[in-house]
């Protein structure tokens, strides 16, 4: 896993298509822009660990 810090307006790129951006961040509350190809499936986090706990039941 990679950490890294970014500011409002900073972004990082995945694979040449994937971009992540910081576009708010205030008291802890981040929020960010993803861009990328409507192929790639981007899920929330507790969505998708909710969907792992189904599948292994």
């Amino acid at each position: 896993m990679l950490v890294i810090g970014r500011k409002p307006g900073e972004y990082v790129v995945i694979n040449n298509n994937i971009k992540v951006k910081v576009v708010k961040s205030n008291d802890g509350d981040l929020r960010l822009a993803i861009d990328a190809p409507r192929e790639i499936k981007i899920i929330r986090g507790e969505i998708y660990e909710k969907e792992v706990l189904q599948e292994a039941k």
